[in-house]
């Protein structure tokens, strides 16, 4: 009688479970990779537009009214995209940033305060 050649079901079932055990312990560290990519993106964004809105302030004597004056006025190319939501668009707030006022940025024009507004822990940047 002829030997059979492959594998058992309870083989293939070992392996499968030892991949689901692996697949566990690294795609989370994926996603915390991902979620810090992002944060450094805002903090640079954040740098980046803070950095000419004193550009802005220094040659043209006062702050912009709003981010999009500094588009206009070519200190900026473009706003840049919040990573944590969808769209560029930027608030004048008068009021220290809060979460939720479904922009991605705040900008308070009397101080030049520039703000993440996707969460609270952001807009304390």
């Amino acid at each position: 009688m002829k030997a059979k050649s492959g594998f058992t079901l309870v083989e293939i079932l070992i392996v499968v479970v030892i991949l689901g055990i692996l697949a566990a312990i690294v795609i989370p560290q994926f996603t915390d990779a991902s979620t810090e990519a992002k944060e450094a993106s805002l903090k640079t964004n954040l740098q980046a537009i803070r950095s000419q809105i004193q550009l802005y302030k220094i040659k043209e004597g006062s702050l912009p009214t709003t981010i999009q004056a500094m588009v206009d006025d070519e200190y900026l190319e473009r706003i840049p995209d919040n990573p944590f939501i969808t769209g560029t668009n930027a608030n004048v707030v008068e009021t220290p940033p809060t979460k939720g006022n479904g922009s991605a940025w705040d900008y308070n024009a009397g101080t030049g305060d520039f703000y993440a507004d996707d969460s609270n822990d952001h807009a304390a940047w």
